[in-house]
């Protein structure tokens, strides 16, 4: 059974003034009779729409002990209701249940939501990424056009589903209070480069065993990149991250023998890199797939037959997207954003 709100209870005594009998009205409101019922009967007793005061279950909670639910809430963010619940008896000495105290916080726009996964930024982290988008937040078109945004990815067999809650509001999704920073990645998985620009994309390559500076060289930077470097002419601009087979001295000497300019790329930033979008949507073809792989070798077929299939529009839509992520880190001073 539901309450009618003030405006269905001025329509409802309306309708009844008219001529529409009691039984008539609950149907056009989709309620019940009784509903209606009370609802003209009050407003035979007291004239006004709104419901008496003091009607429904009461609070069994005091304003101060929410205001000091809410704010233990926001201060420590993983805690369980439980936890608030003890702190609260702590304090003031009184007793509750904790499901009170999951009704009291969806009050105030806190509800247990999963922490969004992000890496660990330091402060130097964060000026590099500032700076970096102030550099980059007036770059058009024609300037992104000439970047091959390329990364490694990793892809497991499963995946583990974190069991972690944490209360926020709308909009406090990254958040440091709300995030949980994690360190990836674990065994079972496939290690994968590609590269994307607004004409299209590298080969998916797959790296069997560990990736170091020569493997880089020799499979990936002279087999891949060069040949997208001589396409795309002397503007080409090539993005990686900071990892070290990329940093190495004979990498980087292999790039500026080829004359091939980098991009000063700053380090935790893959909120940055297009290409991120890329991985999510290929692991997710992956998942969709009707048989899931079950082996690497097979998980490996299927990123590379669906990286193939990736529509060229989706890529340029991403790439378009750089002046927006510039922004973003902007207005966060370096911090988290929602990319």
């Amino acid at each position: 059974m539901r309450y009618l709100t003030e405006a269905e209870v001025v329509r409802a005594v309306t309708l009844i003034q008219e001529g529409w009998t009691i039984r008539a009205v609950p149907a056009e409101l989709n309620v019940a009779s009784s509903v209606v019922g009370r609802a003209w009967k009050r407003f035979i007793e007291t004239g006004t729409y709104t419901r008496r005061q003091g009607q429904g279950p009461k609070h069994k909670t005091s304003a101060r002990n929410d205001r000091y639910v809410v704010n233990c809430a926001l201060r420590r963010r993983t805690d369980t209701a439980r936890d608030h619940l003890n702190n609260l008896r702590a304090a003031t000495g009184v007793t509750f249940s904790d499901q009170t105290i999951r009704n009291r916080l969806p009050e105030v726009g806190l509800r247990p939501r999963r922490p969004c996964k992000v890496p660990r930024l330091q402060c130097h982290h964060k000026v590099d990424r500032l700076r970096f988008a102030q550099q980059h937040r007036n770059w058009q078109f024609r300037h992104w056009r000439n970047v091959l945004f390329t990364d490694e990815s990793r892809f497991r067999l499963t995946n583990c589903d974190g069991r972690l809650r944490v209360y926020r509001r709308r909009g406090e999704c990254y958040d440091e209070a709300t995030v949980q920073e994690i360190d990836r990645f674990g065994a079972g998985s496939v290690m994968v480069w590609g590269g994307i620009s607004i004409d299209g994309v590298t080969d998916l390559v797959v790296v069997r065993g560990r990736l170091n500076a020569a493997r880089y060289i020799t499979n990936i930077v002279l087999e891949h990149v060069m040949p997208v470097s001589v396409q795309m002419g002397p503007e080409f601009v090539l993005q990686q991250v900071n990892a070290r087979v990329h940093t190495a001295g004979a990498a980087m000497a292999t790039l500026q023998n080829h004359q091939t300019q980098t991009m000063n790329w700053p380090a935790m930033s893959a909120d940055l890199n297009p290409i991120e979008h890329l991985w999510d949507m290929l692991e997710r073809k992956v998942r969709k797939r009707p048989i899931a792989p079950q082996t690497l070798q097979e998980l490996a077929d299927a990123l590379v037959e669906e990286w193939e299939n990736i529509p060229q529009r989706d890529v340029r839509r991403f790439i378009r997207g750089m002046p927006r992520r510039c922004t973003a880190v902007i207005r966060a001073l370096g911090g988290h954003t929602n990319y």
